[in-house]
């Protein structure tokens, strides 16, 4: 498994109301991110239109804005809670904690409607996402550089910006909220593109299979993989800190739950070390039966629902 793409988030001290367009000078101190891929990796097709985003913390919120190259911007859903990716959007996904459990996704269009959910686990291991789950304190506010559902023209595109309260997730998060400078999350972006035509002056969506685009990519078409999103590091936003990586038993373990998952498919059950060809792994302890499992590697720890952790196991805080 590949490492994933890193962002050193700078601290500012004060926070922000949001206007869509990115003005306010804390952006300045914020790099723009890796322009972002397709979701299959760089050796698919490059992406026809740029995307790509910045980051921020204060003591209090997580700030998110992202910068969506589009010709004609058009938007349809203005209900909260519709699926907003039937539209074109930009999304975030954010599992603090990193154990590939209880975390949050948000999306919006062009309109600035949003969706937000929270997966309990991902899908590939059974959910379920909570769909009247609300992030609780949100903010989102999208720019337009052009005109909205207009033919006649060419926009350049539009902006995001989102503020996420730290307080707010708590319920999904065993590590320190908030976070502290060097501290390390594991999120991603994505940015679904629709193709279209135009009828009768109005843009026409047409049938899949739509575009992914993301920050770092997931190897397959499937966000739901949080062991393949990027890593957020928390920075002072003056002096640079080492670039975290995944530790190689972290690797190691999410390679084995693959490796039984794919067992899994084949023959109905999961196998033993020997069956899954891992008996040769140095320091590999798994257990279980042939319907659940657990394996530790060194500080790590994998089941076969996906959930990886390291240290002692923990259970999650109640909403």
């Amino acid at each position: 498994m590949d490492q994933p793409r890193v962002y050193p988030c700078p601290h500012i001290a004060e926070d922000f109301e949001l206007s869509g367009k990115m003005d306010h000078p804390s952006w300045e101190s914020a790099p723009w991110s890796a322009e972002f891929v397709d979701i299959q990796g760089e050796s698919h097709t490059k992406p026809w239109f740029r995307t790509r985003m910045k980051m921020l913390w204060s003591p209090t919120t997580l700030y998110i804005a992202a910068e969506l190259e589009e010709p004609h911007v058009w938007a349809t859903l203005t209900e909260h809670d519709s699926i907003i990716f039937h539209d074109n959007d930009f999304e975030l996904f954010l599992d603090p904690d990193g154990d590939n459990h209880l975390y949050a996704e948000l999306e919006v269009n062009a309109l600035n409607t949003t969706w937000d959910l929270m997966l309990v686990k991902p899908y590939r291991n059974g959910g379920p996402a909570i769909n009247n789950w609300e992030w609780k304190g949100v903010r989102t506010a999208v720019h337009i550089d052009g005109s909205l559902n207009d033919p006649s023209d060419i926009d350049k595109g539009w902006t995001v910006e989102m503020a996420v309260p730290f307080e707010a997730l708590r319920e999904l998060s065993q590590c320190a909220i908030p976070p502290a400078i060097g501290d390390v999350w594991r999120a991603n972006f994505s940015r679904v593109e629709w193709k279209h035509k135009v009828e009768d002056g109005k843009y026409v969506k047409l049938p899949g299979p739509e575009e992914n685009w993301v920050w770092s990519p997931q190897g397959v078409i499937d966000m739901h993989r949080p062991e393949k999103w990027g890593i957020i590091q928390f920075t002072d936003g003056k002096s640079s800190l080492p670039a975290p990586t995944l530790h190689p038993d972290e690797i190691k373990l999410m390679e084995l739950y693959h490796l039984q998952a794919d067992y899994k498919s084949k023959h109905g059950e999961y196998g033993t070390a020997e069956e899954v060809g891992v008996s040769d792994w140095d320091g590999l302890s798994m257990s279980g039966t042939k319907h659940q499992w657990i394996a530790t590697l060194g500080e790590w720890r994998v089941d076969h629902e996906s959930r990886l952790m390291k240290g002692e196991v923990k259970t999650h805080r109640p909403a």
